[in-house]
């Protein structure tokens, strides 16, 4: 297990929102996370579509995992969606992150949200601070 993997495992299991959520990851390494998981009925909203934070949470996780997967502790200090089209219950979603800039302070991700068509469903994008914390995973 690559350390990226290790550091982004001891956040997982350690995320009780994020195992409620579902998430299924697919790939982790430094500045990348892609994300899956299922949207069910108790995600949803008055309009019977998923609410907007199911998304936004889903794109904020990969946000966490994939920064920290340099092995520096990272925060968030500005993050904002753009949803495109309506999510439903049954849709299996997927993230796909693109991180834009890196510095030893901070670090820029774009995160694009897919259902299972392939068909993107939101953008979202995060920018964090990079602290001079490392991860101390054994």
């Amino acid at each position: 297990m690559t350390n990226a993997e290790k550091i982004v495992n001891f956040m997982f299991t350690n995320d009780a929102f994020s195992q409620w959520l579902g998430i299924e990851r697919l790939r982790v390494a430094p500045g990348i996370c892609d994300l899956r998981m299922t949207v069910r009925n108790e995600m949803l909203n008055g309009f019977a579509i998923a609410h907007g934070g199911i998304s936004y949470s889903l794109a904020d996780t990969a946000l966490a995992f994939a920064s920290n997967a340099h092995g520096l502790k990272c925060y968030s200090v500005e993050t904002s969606i753009s949803h495109v089209k309506p999510v439903v219950e049954g849709d299996v979603l997927t993230t796909v992150v693109e991180e834009k800039s890196l510095s030893r302070r901070i670090g820029v991700y774009h995160i694009t949200v897919f259902n299972q068509n392939n068909e993107a469903v939101a953008f979202f994008k995060g920018t964090v601070h990079r602290s001079e914390k490392s991860w101390e995973i054994a």
